[in-house]
């Protein structure tokens, strides 16, 4: 019984903290845009660069 004691308030300040953590990731914009950088890597530019030739060698 005389854990009680200390567990609670323990689960309580841990339950404030994970709030405050959530309120704040909430109002800094984290959950803005959940589905737009999954879907920037489909939008990538996956055709090869094409390489330069040194003035050198067109010479």
């Amino acid at each position: 019984m005389e854990s009680l004691f200390l567990l609670i308030p323990i689960s309580l300040l841990l339950i404030g903290l994970l709030a405050w953590i959530f309120y704040w990731s909430v109002k800094a914009g984290q959950f803005d845009d959940l589905e737009g950088p999954g879907e920037a890597i489909l939008m990538d530019d996956d055709t090869p660069k094409s390489k330069n030739v040194s003035d050198h060698y067109q010479k």
